[in-house]
């Protein structure tokens, strides 16, 4: 069965995005750029929480095993 093209004329079928508005303070310093760039960037935040999850866990694994660590091993 042949697959059919769309018409040459045709748009997408699907709306984009809009275009994303740069904000742009002469007065923002570079952490401050950083931190709203890199850190509450829509498009960055799942990747960030999953890497603070990860963090979390590891540091709650040490505290937990530097707390309760000799009922870890037998006596």
């Amino acid at each position: 069965m042949a697959r059919r093209a769309a018409p040459a004329n045709a748009t997408p079928a699907f709306f984009t995005a809009p275009p994303r508005r740069q904000i742009s303070d002469p007065n923002e310093s570079a952490f401050s750029r950083f931190i709203r760039e890199q850190i509450t960037s829509p498009e960055k935040l799942p990747g960030n929480i999953s890497i603070m999850t990860g963090v979390s866990v590891f540091a709650a694994g040490i505290f937990v095993a530097r707390t309760w660590g000799d009922m870890l091993v037998p006596a």
